[in-house]
């Protein structure tokens, strides 16, 4: 069964930073890409950054410049460094794990999602 376990989320100041973290579990995921997606209140799913197997990095327009998305050498767990957070980054983090990065940032598709993190950056 494959498991999908966000972690990190939480409550940051303005200006602020954090590191979400995703561990897949269940199958070999080395030659998948994992990525990252949000949630706010009364809005639409927003992709924040992608990895691809070959390791190549995808970030969303809103997010550009303050995010670094990265892989363990496993190839199971990836991470989000944010920084320069900003109350509008307040969200529900999801993790996403599926056959293609640009998929994922074309089409919002992955074959396995994680249940989310709560982030809330108080304005």
């Amino acid at each position: 069964q494959v498991q999908v376990e966000e972690s990190g989320g939480g409550l940051v100041q303005v200006g602020g930073s954090l590191r979400l973290s995703c561990a897949a579990s269940g199958r070999t995921f080395k030659t998948r890409a994992m990525g990252w997606f949000r949630q706010a209140p009364g809005k639409e799913r927003e992709f924040v950054a992608a990895i691809s197997r070959f390791g190549n990095t995808y970030d969303g327009d809103a997010v550009t410049g303050r995010v670094t998305i990265s892989r363990d050498n496993a190839g199971n767990t990836i991470y989000l460094q944010m920084s320069s957070l900003k109350p509008e980054d307040t969200a529900v983090y999801s993790c996403a794990v599926g056959g293609s990065a640009v998929t994922m940032v074309q089409k919002y598709e992955a074959d396995y999602w994680g249940q989310g993190t709560q982030v809330t950056v108080p304005s």
